[in-house]
């Protein structure tokens, strides 16, 4: 019998509640579900290619100081937590903006680099100059080939004897 029963309103006991100004969602839309006359045109949907490799946010310095500012601003209830639903932030970038300007201002807000930290060799600038001079003299030494191959082609096409002494050096 609760089940018949009906509020002065006219609405069962578990039908949501709806003022008087408030419209179906078929009278907002202009038309039924399934029609698709001339309504508002639709945006355009999203991009469904999915990245390999997620690009990671980065914020500067300035973005923190400003956004911890404005968190700090934030008394009410509930008005940090909508705050950072608007900026897309969550609880864990305040707490780490926070720390991070408590131990030193701005440079601690810049952002550092991620990875493990590569220890400098004391040995490797010396590296660095040995292979480049090896480099160079590599070079040195195939345009000097070059040079004697070249040589020994225009010995043979004009017919000039090589002596026996430049034969044996050149390694023919």
């Amino acid at each position: 019998m609760a089940s018949s029963k009906k509020r002065k309103d006219g609405r069962s006991p578990g039908a949501p509640q709806r003022s008087s100004g408030e419209r179906s969602e078929t009278e907002r839309s202009g038309g039924a579900p399934g029609d698709r006359g001339a309504a508002a045109p639709r945006a355009a949907p999203p991009d469904p290619e999915v990245l390999e490799r997620p690009q990671r946010r980065k914020f500067p310095a300035e973005y923190k100081l400003r956004i911890l500012a404005e968190a700090d601003a934030c008394v009410e209830q509930g008005q940090l937590g909508a705050f950072l639903r608007r900026e897309g932030l969550y609880s864990s970038h305040i707490s780490t903006w926070r720390r991070q300007r408590d131990e030193g201002a701005l440079s601690g807000l810049t952002p550092k680099k991620r990875g493990r930290k590569v220890p400098k060799n004391p040995l490797a600038a010396h590296v660095a100059t040995l292979e480049a001079e090896i480099r160079r003299l590599q070079k040195q030494l195939e345009e000097a080939a070059t040079i004697i191959e070249f040589q020994k082609k225009v010995s043979d096409i004009l017919r000039i004897p090589l002596s026996r002494q430049e034969n044996d050096r050149s390694g023919s």
